[in-house]
């Protein structure tokens, strides 16, 4: 294989939009966030078309087979081209997006102070 049938890891992450920053990819490699063909590897580990990775990214998975590598961070669209999810992968992802939806603590998008309203409601509870 030549130089140009490689590419570090981190930089295909970054690259492929999995990651904001180059370093944030590579933080997340040295965690072991990140698995190339099921092993634990390094930032600097050689990635090559046809590779499978497994990228933990909060409570999501990523099961994803390299498609293309470019050393550039390009738009979303050339991004897309450069990986393919498993149909499994996907799958998991939207059940456990479903599931994280629909366990959404009501009224956890409220913050700061409570309102006029919301203070004659508390004390006609409270009865103060």
């Amino acid at each position: 294989m030549s130089a140009e049938d490689k590419l570090r890891i981190d930089k295909w992450l970054w690259a492929a939009r999995f990651f904001k920053t180059r370093s944030l990819a590579a933080d997340a490699v040295d965690g072991g966030k990140v698995h190339l063909d099921g092993a634990r590897v390094k930032p600097a580990k050689a990635v090559c078309v046809g590779d499978r990775l497994e990228i933990h990214i909060g409570r999501f998975e990523f099961a994803v087979l390299v498609l293309g590598l470019s050393a550039r961070r390009g738009p979303a669209s050339e991004a897309a081209k450069l990986y393919q999810e498993t149909a499994e992968s996907r799958a998991a992802r939207e059940a456990l997006a479903a599931q994280l939806k629909a366990e959404a603590t009501p009224g956890a998008e409220r913050q700061g102070r409570p309102t006029k309203r919301d203070r004659r409601h508390i004390v006609r509870f409270t009865g103060g």
